[in-house]
């Protein structure tokens, strides 16, 4: 590049900047949010995860509470409990997928069971993130009213609270009252090419 494309390149980086500094400064609002991770790709829970671990280094409380995630050990779970107990408390409330526990009955046992839960979590003040894994799927398969969640957040959640909620096919009604909401796009997944789940990448 030539000296005059480095100087273009530079008067319209300032610009910019100039730009998005005004844009910044009129962003003065701090509040807790909902949020929602959503889509048929992976890294709903992962980005989740996240977030989860900002907090923690930030020595910000959180909570997770697993709604459908059961027995089955994962790196992030054996991590938070073995090193973040004190700053993260960690629920597993599922016991594996619908197709695998195959009892519906059951199933809505323990949604029942992991909202009353969360509702707990919510509302305690100590506790400034909460997330909801996989709660989507509970509420896509009615194992919990969808209006009864979407009031309990609208009108008990604390204002400086954080929740996120993950899964596919995220209520319409959650989709409305969220401050943040993401839907992962699949393009790739190796499961297709046969591949199985992994150590690090899926679990």
């Amino acid at each position: 590049m030539s000296s005059n494309d480095f100087q273009r390149h530079n008067l319209k980086m300032a610009k910019k900047k100039v730009v998005r500094d005004k844009i910044m400064a009129s962003k003065t609002e701090s509040r807790g949010l909902v949020i929602v991770h959503t889509g048929k790709g992976k890294g709903k829970s992962s980005a989740a995860f996240g977030m989860v671990f900002r907090c923690i280094a930030h020595q910000i409380p959180c909570a997770v509470v697993q709604y459908i995630k059961g027995g089955m050990a994962t790196g992030e779970r054996d991590l938070i409990q073995k090193h973040f107990a004190e700053q993260c408390k960690f629920y597993t409330m599922g016991e594996g997928f619908t197709w695998e526990t195959q009892d519906k009955e059951r199933d809505i046992l323990m949604t029942t069971r992991a909202w009353e839960l969360s509702k707990q979590l919510i509302v305690n003040p100590d506790i400034k993130m909460i997330l909801l894994d996989e709660i989507n799927i509970s509420l896509r398969y009615g194992y919990l009213p969808i209006a009864e969640v979407v009031a309990f957040i609208k009108e008990h959640k604390p204002a400086d609270t954080h929740v996120i909620l993950t899964g596919r096919n995220a209520h319409e009604q959650l989709i409305e009252i969220a401050d943040l909401v993401t839907e992962m796009e699949m393009i790739k997944h190796p499961f297709r090419s046969g591949v199985k789940a992994q150590k690090g990448i899926e679990f």
